[in-house]
Order: structure tokens, then C-alpha cells, then sequence
């Protein structure tokens, strides 16, 4: 179990490299970031901001030394506002994370209780129907769906705000358009996983000792059909955060995805930076944190 453990430790620090190279590219990608930052001003001054930022030097030079700013939580000033970057970003971060734990748990709750009863009762008229709703459900692009919830729920009926983030109603919108992304793909796997298993010899000796059904079900079939939901799951985390950045823009959601299309249509790089370096971490760490969770719960891992 531990050589599993340093396999995916070194697994992440890979992972991160790769992100912090990512990152530094962003500001390179669009050609020579002071001529975009001073397209007015004069070459004189251009030169001189160039080489006041450390532009001139050699792109190794450079990759390194944003390499130890990075370690240090340093990602430079932002150009609109004025302020280090990193603090921007992270006021915004709660905005974001609380966005896309609702929605997962918005997801996990209607995937977890259809799923299951589409395998119990499988071919049975709610089954259809879930299937039906995964097909619709995967073909419905973010945007889309909180335009239309928008228009049906606050302006045509008026039971919800448009936008903004001032009270708990406000969630409602942002965060069930969000969880409609990932409900019917959870909802698929949990059906399949436990039409795996709940005929599997283990869950029919559990019947046979005269339990409930539903018991049966709960306890014994679905911690195992849980595996990969859990692996699924965690990869979904990562795509709301994603999303989170085209919710938050529908919704007016004061979150970093908002913060981010501004900074882009603004060309200030500092925070398109450092937003999406912490963005890239925390689905780094979180499928960490499910990689940990699978082999806890596969016994096999952890024997190995």
C-alpha cells in the first residue's frame, strides 16, 4: 500500500509540474505580453518595461524564476486592479468551492437514489424515463440550461433572483444548473455498477439470511457498486470547476471563473495565472484525495 501511496504522490508533483508549465505559457502564448499590456506607448517604454519584468531573458531563466515566485504564493501584481494577484483570486476561491460542492451533492443526490432503484427495478417505467434523462441531460451544454432556467424560474414565474450572490435563493440557479452536468453521467454509472453486483454470489447469500431487500441493497450491493463512482466522481469535481467558470458568467456568481473572464478580456495575466494554477491544484489534490479513498475501500490495493 505504501508503494501505492509514493506512486501517486509522484504522480501529483508530475502532475503539477505540468500545470505550473501550463501557466507560464498563458503569459507567452499571445506574443509579447508588454506590447499588449502598452499597445499606445512608445517603443522606448516598451523596451524598458520589458526589461524591468525580465522578458529579455532566456525562457528557461524565466520558467524558473516564476517556478520559485510560485513556491512563494507570488504571481505578480495585478495590471487592473493594482494588487497581488493571489489574494484576488483567493477571496473569490469560497465562492467557487461552495458553487461546486452544491452541485455534486446536488448531482450525488438524484444519481445515488435513481440509479439504484433503474438497476432494482430495471426495464420498469421510471428506468426508461432515468435513461432517457441521461441521454438529454449529456447533450444540454451549461450555458444553455442556465439560460433557460433562468428564464423560467426568475423571469417568466419570478420564484428566483436572475443573478447575483446576496442570499441562499441565489444558489438555487447557479447550483442545480451546474449539478445537471454531472447528475445524468453518476446516474449511469451507479445503475451499471449495480447491475454488476446485485446478482453477484456474495448479495443472493445476503438474501438468503432472510434480510430486506433494500438492506440487501444499501449494505452489501451498493458499497461495492460504489468504486467506481467514487473514481467518477472525483473526475467530475474537476469538470464543475470548469463549469463553475461558465455558471458564475450566466449568473453574474462573484466566483473566480467570473474573475477570470474578466482578467482575460482584460489581458491582466497575473490573475488568469494565479486562478488557474489554484484551480488545476485543487482537482489535483481532490483526485488525490479519491485515489486515497479508492484503495481504502478496495481491500485488493491495500493487500498489494
Amino acid at each position: 500500500m505504501l508503494t501505492v501511496v509514493v506512486r501517486r504522490l509522484v504522480r501529483l508533483l508530475v502532475v503539477l509540474a505540468g500545470v505550473s508549465l501550463v501557466t507560464f505559457a498563458i503569459l507567452h502564448v499571445s506574443g509579447d505580453p508588454v506590447s499588449l499590456m502598452m499597445s499606445e506607448a512608445p517603443e522606448a517604454d516598451r523596451a524598458v518595461l520589458r526589461q524591468a519584468m525580465g522578458f529579455n531573458d532566456p525562457l528557461p531563466l524565466q520558467f524558473a524564476r516564476f517556478l520559485r515566485n510560485t513556491a512563494r504564493g507570488d504571481f505578480g501584481q495585478s495590471f487592473f486592479y493594482r494588487e497581488p494577484a493571489l489574494p484576488l483570486v483567493l477571496a473569490r476561491m469560497p465562492t467557487t468551492l461552495l458553487l461546486t460542492v452544491l452541485a455534486m451533492l446536488l448531482a450525488l443526490g438524484v444519481a445515488l437514489p435513481v440509479g439504484i432503484y433503474g438497476a432494482v427495478r430495471r426495464n420498469s417505467l421510471l428506468d426508461h424515463g432515468a435513461t432517457l434523462v441521461v441521454f438529454l441531460g449529456q447533450s444540454m451544454p451549461v450555458f444553455w440550461t442556465g439560460i433557460m432556467l433562468m428564464l423560467l424560474f426568475a423571469v417568466q414565474w419570478r420564484l428566483l433572483p436572475v443573478s447575483g450572490w446576496d442570499s441562499w435563493a441565489s444558489l438555487v440557479l447557479p447550483a442545480f444548473t451546474l449539478g445537471t452536468f454531472s447528475a445524468p453521467l453518476l446516474m449511469r454509472i451507479v445503475r451499471s455498477s449495480m447491475l454488476e453486483v446485485i446478482n453477484l454470489d456474495y448479495v443472493r447469500t445476503a438474501r438468503a439470511k432472510g434480510v430486506t431487500e433494500w438492506f440487501v441493497i444499501c449494505r452489501h450491493a451498493l458499497v461495492n457498486a460504489a468504486l467506481p463512482l467514487v473514481t467518477v466522481a472525483g473526475l467530475q469535481f474537476g469538470l464543475l470547476l470548469g463549469g463553475a467558470v461558465i455558471t458564475e458568467t450566466v449568473f453574474a456568481v462573484p466566483g473566480v471563473g467570473r474573475l477570470i473572464v474578466g482578467a482575460i478580456r482584460q489581458l491582466d495575466f497575473p490573475i488568469v495565472q494565479a486562478g488557474v494554477f489554484l484551480l488545476a491544484l485543487i482537482v489535483v489534490v481532490v483526485n488525490f484525495t479519491v485515489d486515497m479513498l479508492y484503495i481504502y475501500l478496495n481491500p485488493q490495493i491495500r493487500v498489494r
